[in-house]
């Protein structure tokens, strides 16, 4: 997937804003924040995923998502959300 793909989709951006801001989350817990559905959250939660930059952790049937800490993917997007969010308060 091209980085205009990733990045052109607003629920997207605000998924990984969320896990940048509060670290780990399940899919409803998005979905309940989000105001989305939980078919559409978890299909933009695969993208990232498929993506390296979200990693999945399931306990029973609860799938968390939290930054892939080992996909430089990840890093670079973590570290854009915390500049571009510090920026934005000064």
């Amino acid at each position: 997937m091209e980085l205009e793909e990733v990045f052109s989709s607003k629920p997207r951006m605000k998924i990984l804003k969320l896990v940048s801001k509060l670290g780990e989350l399940n899919v409803s817990e998005f979905a309940r924040r989000l105001g989305l559905n939980f078919t559409t959250t978890s299909r933009h939660l695969q993208v990232l995923e498929g993506e390296g930059i979200l990693q999945q952790r399931t306990y029973g049937r609860i799938r968390m998502y939290r930054f892939n800490q080992a996909s430089p993917k990840a890093k670079v997007v973590q570290e854009l959300i915390e500049v571009w969010e510090e920026a934005s308060k000064k």
